[in-house]
């Protein structure tokens, strides 16, 4: 059976798989090691079951705390469950409702493209923000166990996560270009729910840009991660630099991450 890059689950969002893709030294990611993901509160035990069986041992939540008191995690069995909240409140309002979202974007309605450049320059910024994605390489390096995978989300799978993602895989080499790439997939592994704002937006008669506002609270945007590689580059020169000056992690532990992670 091919392996699938999104993994379809009864009630998660944006759940995908980062084995297989290459590094610039010709090596490729293991599948069954490492998956990205939206929530875990509405995970069916069907889902959970899925996920067991798949290997997930380590759940490694990025959430806010207000965002895990309304709405904890359902953790696979065998899995530990890790807290790491990248922000102490969730600052992408992935987890505003609907009508508290249309509400603030109809008093400010091209706010939301704005506010998420904003958020971006904040995951690279925050001391807070930094401690905790290095929180998450500590459990990425004790995941050394063969068939065992490790788990890491937010509340939509795709800020707070997808810069875990472009700091993970540009540890273990991957091109730039494929990370890009990786990054923007949340927009076709979400398509339902941005779809399903969009149209709600739209039915409660909000104003043209109040839509837009929303489509962008929802979605990934190229621009937001360039905000974020302005704010690396001018910490530290570059990804690679920035991984071992702000997240500190040491030539032997990028090591360790390619041993574990790569075949």
């Amino acid at each position: 059976m091919a392996e699938q890059r999104i993994l379809t689950m009864e009630q998660g969002i944006n759940f995908r798989e980062l084995g297989g893709y290459q590094t610039k030294d010709g090596h490729t990611i293991k599948w069954h090691k490492l998956i990205r993901s939206g929530s875990l509160s509405d995970l069916t035990a069907a889902d959970l079951t899925m996920l067991d069986q798949y290997g997930v041992r380590y759940d490694i939540d990025f959430r806010s705390p207000k965002e895990v008191l309304d709405e904890p995690d359902r953790v696979p069995g065998n899995a530990k469950y890790v807290y790491a909240p990248v922000f102490n409140v969730d600052e992408t309002k992935n987890s505003d409702g609907q009508d508290k979202m249309a509400a603030d974007l109809e008093k400010h309605p091209a706010s939301g493209y704005r506010h998420m450049l904003k958020v971006y320059r904040m995951v690279a910024n925050e001391h807070h923000a930094k401690k905790e994605y290095r929180r998450f390489f500590d459990n990425l390096l004790a995941n050394d166990q063969p068939d065992e995978a490790l788990l890491f989300h937010c509340t939509a799978g795709k800020d707070r996560t997808g810069m875990g993602a472009v700091y993970l895989l540009t540890a273990l080499g991957v091109d730039f270009e494929t990370i890009r790439q990786d990054y923007i997939l949340t927009n076709a592994a979400s398509v339902q729910r941005i779809d399903g704002a969009v149209a709600a937006a739209q039915k409660q008669g909000l104003s043209t840009d109040a839509v837009d506002s929303i489509k962008a609270l929802w979605s990934v945007n190229a621009d937001y991660l360039d905000a974020a590689l302005a704010e690396i580059k001018r910490q530290s020169g570059n990804l690679e630099h920035y991984l071992r000056t702000e997240l500190k992690l040491t030539k032997q532990e990028i090591a360790d991450l390619r041993r574990i992670y790569l075949d």
